[in-house]
């Protein structure tokens, strides 16, 4: 094992837009498991939007702040344990930091099959297909032959929710960026729609795509987008709020103007989540998108990126929309 830790932290926290030189890689000895601990190799480490909300305040976790290692959910091997209720070799899901090696308390972590590819631990199987599950069926309760608009519909999240709507039996559209991503949507993923929002009209091209108006809305992106949806909603239509990635590199982030108007007039119920909040549906979760995806129902689209010294601009990168499905670090190969 390695004596050195590389580890990338926070140099200071962004006003505006994130940028690469908010980071700093440092190099540090291997921490030490006390008493109840392991450490843990870094295999996987998730990208998500949320790593730059964070970075805004507190939330449901505490704020990073400057001098802190960016927090991570991350896939690793256990190479050293401090607790008889884990032996080293054993592959575990814990939320984790950027970096080559982290301690964990043993009571924190999630113990997982070793099957490949672990990656999907972070995709279909991980955070992301459990945002989509819960968000979609808990939160948004679909029926068949509703209509289901889902906002950043190419990314991690957005991917999967359209797909599990269609299996539900239910009108997908998507919103994404570009006319590639929109036929991409359509034609690999089998969206029955997809609006460009970079088009320049979105509220016409989402009204020709929903003549029949919006049921459920899976909001990604909050902001403009959300507001210009929300005429489009049905009588008792839902919002499921999901994220709101347009609002995080901003120093003047901003809501819809037609609040609370159109949730009275229209009866909407708008609700959010972490996909943290439904424990007790987990087993059914995890079985459910396993199936999927082995019966080719789920199609399952995984962006990684090599090396732990490139997750800064890999995370920029996302904010921008440069992904394609999850978005990974692969930081060691297993």
């Amino acid at each position: 094992m390695a004596t050195e830790n590389r580890r990338i932290i926070v140099a200071s926290i962004p006003k505006g837009e994130l940028k690469e030189s908010h980071f700093e890689l440092q190099s540090a000895p291997v921490p030490q498991a006390n008493e109840g601990e392991v450490l843990v190799k870094t295999l996987y480490m998730s990208l998500d939007a949320a790593n730059r909300a964070w970075m805004q305040g507190p939330s449901y976790r505490d704020a990073v702040v400057s001098g802190d290692v960016m927090p991570t959910f991350a896939i690793g091997r256990v190479v050293q344990s401090n607790d008889v209720s884990v032996s080293a070799g054993s592959v575990v899901e814990v939320e984790g930091v950027w970096a080559d090696y982290f301690v964990a308390d043993a009571n924190a972590l999630k113990i997982v099959p070793d099957v490949q590819p672990l990656s999907h631990r972070l995709s279909v199987r991980g955070i992301a297909g459990k945002t989509a599950y819960f968000g979609l069926l808990n939160v948004g309760r679909p029926e068949a032959g509703e209509t289901i608009v889902v906002s950043a519909a190419a990314g991690s999240v957005g991917s999967l929710v359209g797909q599990i709507g269609k299996i539900k039996g239910c009108r997908v559209v998507g919103i994404a960026g570009g006319a590639e991503k929109c036929a991409w949507l359509v034609d690999e993923l089998g969206f029955d729609a997809a609006v460009d929002y970079k088009s320049g009209n979105l509220f016409k091209e989402l009204k020709d795509a929903c003549p029949d108006g919006v049921d459920i809305y899976f909001d990604n992106v909050g902001g403009k987008m959300l507001e210009t949806v929300l005429f489009q909603m049905n009588l008792k239509g839902r919002i499921v709020c999901c994220g709101a990635i347009s609002q995080y590199d901003t120093e003047n982030p901003m809501g819809p103007r037609n609040l609370p108007g159109l949730v009275v007039v229209k009866r909407l119920r708008m609700e959010g989540f972490i996909a943290m909040d439904y424990p007790e549906y987990e087993a059914q979760a995890d079985s459910d998108l396993t199936a999927w995806a082995a019966d080719g129902k789920l199609i399952v689209i995984e962006d990684i990126v090599d090396g732990l010294e490139n997750a800064p601009k890999a995370l920029i990168g996302l904010l921008n929309g440069e992904n394609r499905g999850k978005r990974m670090v692969c930081v060691a190969p297993d």
